[in-house]
């Protein structure tokens, strides 16, 4: 199997890695975390001029009709750079749902606003006692007319603080943990009936809790069947696990890249600390694990194309599972051979290790993951 990039994919990377090198190092991150919502709007207006907020939308819809391969480079590049804008909440998430379920009307209105990076998006899904189980639901939605009525309380969800739509997981039927009865729901998030509450996570980002109190949205707002919605939900969720996959793929590599360089540089004795032999097999493992993560990468962006529902999910879990595993020795190491530097605000290795733990910990851990293909007849 040939795993070199296209021409086309390989101008892409050059083309990506171009705009964050001259848009985000390390310090403007600093000024972009002071912005509302945490990000840089002018960074996303750059992103949008470059095509990249419209690459996995049909043709048809006024993207560019890029595959799995292409959402890789990107989320690798804004990984290495550690970017902030809400490219996997919006484009990732937000997209996957418009892409897979939506209406035609709904494409149309909501799209080519993704695209020229007028609107962004928020998955409020995670609630108080979910943990990962996309099925478990308290959130109701409850039919009013041609409408729905909109009750419950969300946590962490990603960019909800600067979000214009927020699409949101409720149960129209059934208990909270059965498997139907879930539908999916376009909301504007300044819709009558919803309060915030935001701050920052760990990694940087932003985040919100948000209640619904009597939201009322009309019958348009449903993606697909709001009776049997799960399997969507599912796809969309496996796709950005697939993303966080690569994104975890770039932070590696320049965890390593920074370390490698930093121990070349510190002295200890009169010498310089990668001199020493033990140092140097340390590295040795971080680049071996980084490689095991990349290959896995490549695996999950694969199997997002995978037809059978139960093969893709397995396939996918298993490389977050591997991912998770590599993620957290390369993190941790990173900040082993920086040593008391490397737990400052100020070097900016420890912010990739907080924004690689936070990745463990999306849309499932690695034991959750392990769980999950051990369940499935895998080994890992």
């Amino acid at each position: 199997m040939d795993f070199d990039l296209t021409e086309e994919q390989r101008l892409l990377k050059d083309s990506v890695d171009g705009l964050l090198t001259d848009s985000y190092d390390f310090e403007q991150r600093k000024k972009y975390m002071k912005e509302k919502g945490g990000w840089s709007k002018a960074v996303w207006g750059k992103l949008a001029e470059q095509g990249l907020l419209g690459l996995p939308f049909a043709e048809a819809d006024g993207g560019f009709g890029a595959g799995g391969v292409e959402t890789m480079i990107v989320m690798e590049a804004l990984g290495k750079a550690l970017v902030l804008e809400p490219y996997l909440a919006t484009v990732v998430i937000g997209g996957g749902f418009l892409r897979h379920g939506a209406s035609a009307e709904q494409k149309a209105a909501y799209v080519p606003a993704i695209i020229d990076g007028s609107k962004t998006f928020a998955f409020a899904q995670l609630e108080k006692n979910s943990r990962y189980d996309l099925f478990d639901v308290a959130t109701t939605a409850k039919k009013k007319g041609a409408g729905w009525v909109i009750d419950g309380e969300k946590f962490v969800v990603l960019n909800g603080e600067n979000a214009d739509m927020l699409i949101v997981t409720a149960r129209t039927k059934g208990d909270r943990r059965d498997k139907t009865g879930v539908g999916v729901f376009l909301v504007p998030a300044d819709a009558k009936g919803i309060t915030k509450k935001s701050y920052p996570t760990q990694d940087g980002l932003h985040a919100a809790d948000i209640t619904f109190t009597g939201v009322e949205v009309g019958a348009d707002a449903a993606i697909g069947n709001p009776d049997d919605a799960l399997a969507l939900i599912e796809r969309v969720v496996d796709e950005a696990r697939v993303a966080l996959c690569a994104e975890a793929v770039g932070l590696m590599d320049e965890s390593l890249k920074t370390t490698v360089e930093y121990i070349k540089t510190r002295k200890q004795f009169g010498v310089a600390i990668g001199s020493f032999q033990s140092l140097q097999h340390r590295a040795s493992d971080m680049f071996v694990a980084a490689e095991q993560a990349r290959s896995m990468s490549m695996f999950a962006t694969m199997a997002g194309d995978f037809t059978d529902a139960k093969e893709r999910s397995n396939a996918i879990a298993a490389a977050k599972a591997q991912i998770g595993k590599s993620l957290k020795f390369v993190g941790q190491q990173s900040i082993q051979l920086h040593g008391g530097i490397g737990m400052t605000m100020e070097a900016k290795i420890g912010h990739y290790f907080k924004r690689l733990t936070m990745i463990e910990n999306t849309f499932g851990d690695t034991e959750y993951h392990q769980r999950r293909v051990a369940d499935g007849g895998g080994l890992i």
